[in-house]
């Protein structure tokens, strides 16, 4: 097949400026790539408006309709056809691109709607009479007068007709709808204190209610941990920690999910920046590098993220849907995500979610065999109680110590203890130890089953982090300096941050040119391939942090030896080793999960293990 030549040919072309419609239609490409791209941004026009209420109809994915009703302050009469002129706009005056306070700044969304579609605004501002403006493909019509309380209802009808090229790369139906309800579903978690509807009036129907969240009220928190629970599940709300930290002018709240709440793939993370939903890869990157310690590579965690900082501090002007951020210390927000969620996760202790219990009960369940059967006495009397037990006694007494599963023998002459009862504490008391690696503990609401060999390699794992904090990873000297040739730029890269590299056991230095001279490697790692491995180091840091990768490879080595180190599977443990297991494990941070991610123990409330034996 023959390729068109894409160069200017010998014939000297004309140059010609473009007609308003075509340079519209050019530039709605950029800014409206898809129908959620156009609800994305009559959302944020209606929030920026003030409006608490925001109501969005779709029709066919938003192909053919797409209506957004807010009750903000609206737009007189007056001003309906400069709202739809390029680069007209109330929010920014112009002379400073930095500050930015608001979502919108740039005065394209409603100009690029209108020249693609078929837009008809309708408003009505304080003071004012409500007022309409059609605009058909770049056409505008007159304003003309109309019926309208308050607010602004915004309708596009046929996206793209004006643009056909375009329709035909748009999926279909049912994937443009589940585009928009993400959409509405981030900006509703942006903005607790708005009410939002998603409706879904196809086919000429009174419609479908797509999503719904009411207005959240009280402080932050409060509302934004209701908000999630609407928007998320509470699920989700019920297995996340409370971030709140602050470094050099930024600020980091919101909710993380616990480790054991894992997603097989990236889906519940949602990460703002001033209240704008962003996709931005070094803000994934931090995230992911906070739980690199606690997941395994086929894990994803859960959160929503929220970085606030003064508005000069951040550019939202690097992409045409304002979906990245640059920030001008990325380095500082970076190590901001990771230390608050880390230092969360700590203190959150042994805990692990409820989700494994869950699964748990529903493993065991039995099937429901019909009708509800009927119990003579669910609770019998303590006077009752008693007689059974002593009519049971005799049966009872033959079974000697060697039958009993019980570790804690009671003997005739044991005196009270002035102690509180370890069933009074998280993971409880051990009563047993069922086929040499789980142990069985009761609490005060039920039991706790602990898998010995996943706790006790958290344990041992955590120990040696901490003494690789306190004295250091030992490096070792190498004979000869192995001298690897690097590109110029990763070169850089590496003597950066050669301090970093260098508290990890790992020495290097200039050697001329592009070339890095490695003097020292951490013993830990053993006999090291030093190209290779400044080699990863350097790709690593194109992404995010080399020196983080490198404190993988080290605590991927201790997390081996804690596993061959710790309590193996088939031993019997005495009542006090398997307390003293248990003691630990409330006092260690991160014990709710194993090095790979695993839970190292399941909780199951009396009230769920009667219901199974329909005891309720």
């Amino acid at each position: 097949m023959e390729v068109a030549d894409r160069n200017i040919g010998e014939t000297r072309p004309q140059i010609r400026q473009l007609d308003e419609a075509a340079i519209n239609r050019i530039a709605a490409g950029e800014v409206v790539e898809r129908p959620a791209s156009a609800v994305k941004e009559l959302i944020e026009n209606a929030v920026d408006a003030g409006a608490d209420r925001i109501a969005v109809e779709i029709a066919d994915g938003g192909k053919t309709l797409i209506r957004v009703t807010d009750n903000g302050c609206g737009i007189a009469g007056d001003d309906l056809p400069l709202a739809l002129a390029r680069h007209a706009t109330s929010k920014i005056d112009g002379t400073d691109l930095l500050n930015i306070h608001t979502f919108g700044f740039r005065g394209e969304a409603l100009p690029s709607l209108g020249a693609v579609g078929r837009l008809t605004l309708t408003s009505r501002s304080a003071g004012h009479e409500a007022a309409q403006i059609r605009v058909d493909g770049g056409v505008m019509a007159p304003v003309r007068p109309a019926a309208l309380s308050s607010g602004t209802i915004v309708e596009l009808r046929d996206l793209f007709y004006a643009t056909p090229a375009r329709l035909k790369f748009l999926r279909t139906d049912r994937a443009e709808a589940q585009a928009i309800a993400d959409v509405v579903r981030r900006l509703a978690m942006a903005e607790p204190s708005v009410g939002f509807s998603l409706t879904d009036v196809s086919g000429g129907s009174d419609g479908r209610t797509v999503f719904r969240v009411n207005a959240e009220q009280g402080e932050l928190f409060d509302a934004l941990h209701q908000r999630l629970g609407g928007v998320i599940g509470r699920e989700f709300v019920e297995n996340t920690i409370r971030i709140d930290a602050e470094r050099e002018g930024f600020r980091l709240y919101g909710y993380a999910a616990l480790p054991t709440y894992s997603r097989g793939a990236a889906v519940q993370q949602y990460l703002f920046v001033n209240g704008r939903p962003v996709r931005d890869k070094m803000l994934y990157g931090a995230l992911r590098a906070a739980y690199f310690d606690f997941l395994s590579r086929d894990r994803h965690p859960a959160a929503a993220l929220f970085v606030d900082c003064d508005p000069t501090l951040v550019d939202v002007n690097v992409h045409p849907a304002k979906s990245e951020v640059r920030f001008r210390d990325p380095g500082t927000v970076r190590g901001l995500i990771v230390s608050g969620l880390r230092h969360a996760l700590a203190e959150a202790g042994h805990r692990a979610s409820t989700t494994v219990s869950q699964a748990t009960l529903g493993a065991i369940r039995p099937p429901e065999p019909g009708p509800a059967r009927v119990y003579q006495m669910d609770r019998p009397s303590q006077r009752v109680l008693a007689g059974a037990h002593a009519a049971q006694a005799p049966g009872f007494a033959d079974l000697g110590p060697a039958w009993s599963a019980r570790v804690d023998p009671v003997t005739e002459d044991a005196q009270p203890s002035d102690e509180p009862a370890s069933e009074s504490l998280p993971l409880g008391t051990a009563r047993a130890q069922v086929h040499e690696n789980y142990i069985v503990a009761q609490t005060e609401t039920g039991i706790v089953i602990v898998d010995q060999h996943a706790a006790h390699e958290r344990l041992v794992y955590e120990r040696l982090k901490a003494q690789m904090r306190e004295n250091g990873v030992a490096a070792q000297a190498l004979l000869i300096p192995e001298i690897v040739e690097l590109p110029e730029e990763d070169a850089r890269r590496l003597l950066d941050v050669s301090d970093d590299l260098y508290a990890f056991g790992l020495g290097i230095e200039p050697f001329g040119g592009a070339a890095v001279a490695v003097r020292e490697t951490p013993a830990i790692l053993g006999e090291v391939n030093a190209p290779a491995l400044l080699r990863d180091l350097a790709d690593e840091l194109r992404e995010g942090d080399g020196s983080l990768m490198l404190q993988a490879r080290i605590e991927a080595i201790l997390s081996r030896i804690a596993c061959h180190g710790s309590i193996r599977s088939g031993r019997r443990m005495r009542a006090e080793e398997m307390n003293a297991l248990l003691r630990e494990m409330e006092a260690t941070p991160h014990s709710g999960q194993c090095n790979h991610g695993r839970p190292t123990y399941v909780e199951l409330r009396l009230s769920d293990i009667e219901r199974l034996f329909g005891r309720t």
